[in-house]
């Protein structure tokens, strides 16, 4: 393979063959290998719904906006083949250890709670390089950095930053996270050049795959990750290194 090794990331499990973000597209993901996937949260009615819309129409039996709803009815829905929407706890217990999970903060109010369940986890005995927090919105990342500086930070951006990846190192990310729609070499570069790891969504064709190798970036959220764990050789690695 030339350049860089990526480390595949399973987009909500492995959503390309299972229904995204429930306990089935995760065992799935971990069924095919991947050393990392992600989840994306809401904070409703006192739990962590891994979830990514903000309603339920698109990927469950249910209708109007997530937030309305309580815990209950919520766990009544079908979200794809008989599954339910998945608690956060629930998406760790089914990884136990065995790959390194990216944690998207979606809906208001998610950092405490999330920091929260991140503390009792390393008293369970998660490391710290096997969980990464990210998110579009900075103030809870910055509640999360607040609550807890051990917790690693991804920061997620929408286009492409006329400073590059400066505002990422200013903020005190580990990583950055960027559509494969704005990535080019020079904001690898420079993201590299202040020691930040750079995570692109979403990948999915081989040709992109392939760019994204030469490119150099780190890894890459994709859909189905046996497209991405073929073009390497040994072991995946396992965690965020």
């Amino acid at each position: 393979m030339s350049g860089r090794r990526l480390l595949c990331i399973g987009h909500r499990g492995a959503m390309g063959h299972a229904p995204e973000n429930t306990l089935l597209s995760f065992r799935r993901a971990l069924e095919m290998g991947a050393p990392c996937v992600e989840a994306d949260v809401y904070y409703v009615d006192h739990h962590l719904m891994v979830f990514h819309d903000d309603r339920l129409e698109r990927t469950t039996n249910g209708a109007g906006y997530l937030i309305d709803h309580d815990f209950d009815t919520l766990r009544s829905l079908d979200a794809g083949n008989g599954e339910r929407i998945p608690t956060l706890a629930e998406v760790f217990e089914t990884i136990d250890r065995r790959a390194g999970v990216n944690i998207e903060l979606k809906g208001p109010g998610t950092a405490r709670p999330v920091a929260g369940l991140i503390a009792t986890l390393r008293k369970q005995g998660w490391p710290d390089h096997l969980i990464l927090v990210s998110s579009f919105n900075h103030r809870e990342l910055e509640t999360v950095r607040g609550i807890d500086p051990f917790i690693r930070i991804g920061v997620l951006i929408a286009g492409s930053p006329v400073d590059a990846a400066a505002f990422a190192a200013s903020f005190g990310a580990w990583s950055v996270h960027i559509s494969l729609a704005f990535i080019d070499r020079g904001f690898v570069e420079d993201a590299h050049s202040r020691g930040l790891k750079v995570f692109v969504f979403t990948v999915n064709h081989p040709d992109e795959i392939y760019r994204m190798e030469r490119l150099g970036v780190d890894g890459v959220f994709t859909n189905y990750p046996e497209r991405v764990l073929s073009r390497q050789e040994g072991d995946g690695v396992i965690g965020w290194g």
